[in-house]
């Protein structure tokens, strides 16, 4: 739990689109992990962030989004929350949603920079998706590979050049997809009298041909 010794500032960054029917007291038990690590007794006492400046944790009722622009203090020990906090969005979310969330080493910020020298940060990023379906968390973790390869690629090509690129990238998520939707087809009895079954992952994500 966060305390007023942590050694670390935890941010945590994201917009998800929301399912009709999404209410606060939904996202209140979505986001449980986060409000009571930071020792608060409802979600609405922990929406402030730490810095003032953030927006904190919103829940917009009218545009069915929910943002986080959120900072609290804590230790390693939040990655334990991580897992549950995206098991219960992955129940709220209308599309799939990329979380980015930044380990600032705080100790090692306060050393002098002649100590800084002799010690690691442990400064850290990790990237999380939610989703309905595995398939929108596919389509998202695809969009963001395709921007960050064209970004680095186009210092050096025309854009228009590198639809081959992106399409070895579609071709990579779409082999990822086929072998999710085999295992998890895997040793399952068909279903109804016609044989069929059920992906389990949803529909395929557009772009992967």
């Amino acid at each position: 739990m966060a305390s007023y010794n942590a050694p670390l500032e935890i941010h945590v960054h994201g917009q998800i689109a929301l399912k009709s029917g999404v209410t606060f007291d939904s996202i209140q038990d979505a986001l449980k992990p986060l409000w009571k690590y930071a020792g608060a007794r409802s979600l609405a006492d922990a929406a402030d962030s730490f810095y003032e400046d953030e927006p904190g944790i919103q829940f917009d009722g009218k545009e069915m989004l929910l943002q986080m622009c959120w900072t609290v203090e804590g230790d390693d020990d939040f990655r334990q929350e991580l897992d549950e906090m995206c098991m219960n969005l992955n129940e709220l979310a209308k599309t799939g949603a990329a979380i980015e969330v930044t380990f600032f080493d705080a100790e090692f910020e306060d050393q002098d920079e002649d100590t800084q020298t002799e010690l690691e940060s442990r400064d850290d990023f990790v990237m999380l998706f939610v989703g309905p379906d595995p398939a929108s968390i596919m389509q998202v973790q695809r969009d963001l590979l395709v921007q960050d390869v064209v970004n680095l690629m186009e210092r050096h090509f025309d854009g228009s050049e590198l639809g081959g690129v992106v399409a070895e990238i579609d071709k990579l998520f779409s082999q990822r997809f086929d072998s999710l939707v085999n295992s998890l087809q895997l040793g399952k009895p068909p279903r109804g009298s016609n044989g069929g079954s059920g992906h389990g992952g949803g529909r395929k994500p557009r772009h992967l041909h």
